[in-house]
């Protein structure tokens, strides 16, 4: 865990860099404008069917349509994480050879260019991972719903899990002759990240600052890091 606060507060010094702000404001943008356009055709997707069927009175509808926009709201607070790893992923070379350029150029210098379609790949997959480990863990999700809080803890604990995962699978595409990070780091990585994303404001930052801190846990084990 200390190296991953370590590597957590590398990834913070990173947030200033002209690139790193750039490439945040574009995958924020981007994820915030997917999850504004899904909301969008859900509304209008469940206004067309109470009208085409009318199923409810003219005040029912108005009150269903409040409903609607209030679990699209929270239904997106809780899709961000999935959707923001997801586009990050888009950019992850970008981040990564930012980050390994400043603090790494040895490492830099040896590292494998990876595709957009690499890129879109690695995006996917952690897509998958992410919505299968859920709906796999959606059972005890519910059983735990009695304790109050064993809910979010196991939440918190199956979503390191896949973090983890997930962003050593970002640097580890530019280094597939890297060994993997041992299941503690891993898991100290993605306990982290996960943790991030559930912090309102700092979540917004939480996908990019956990793509850096990826980057400086692989290279710090390998004692690259030279500034």
């Amino acid at each position: 865990m200390t190296r991953a606060v370590h590597a957590f507060l590398l990834a913070l010094r990173d947030l200033p860099q002209p690139r790193v702000l750039r490439i945040l404001l574009q995958s924020l943008a981007l994820t915030l404008l997917l999850l504004l356009a899904a909301g969008a055709a859900i509304f209008v997707a469940v206004q067309w069917a109470l009208e085409h069927w009318q199923w409810l009175g003219a005040a029912e509808r108005d009150m269903a349509g409040l409903l609607v926009v209030l679990a699209i709201i929270a239904g997106s607070w809780l899709l961000f994480r999935a959707v923001a790893i997801v586009v990050v992923g888009l950019f992850a070379d970008a981040i990564v050879a930012d980050v390994e350029g400043r603090y790494y150029p040895a490492a830099a210098a040896r590292a494998v260019d990876v595709g957009w379609r690499q890129n879109i790949g690695l995006a996917l997959a952690s897509l998958i991972r992410l919505i299968g480990g859920n709906l796999l863990a959606l059972p005890i999700y519910i059983l735990l719903l009695v304790t109050g809080i064993g809910t979010p803890i196991f939440a918190l604990f199956v979503n390191a899990l896949l973090l983890g995962r997930d962003l050593e699978a970002m640097v580890l595409a530019r280094h597939p002759d890297r060994p993997r990070l041992d299941r503690r780091a891993r898991w100290s990585l993605g306990l982290l990240s996960a943790a991030s994303f559930v912090v309102p404001v700092a979540n917004l930052l939480a996908p990019i600052v956990s793509a850096a801190m990826a980057v400086h846990m692989l290279h710090l084990r390998s004692g690259d890091r030279n500034i």
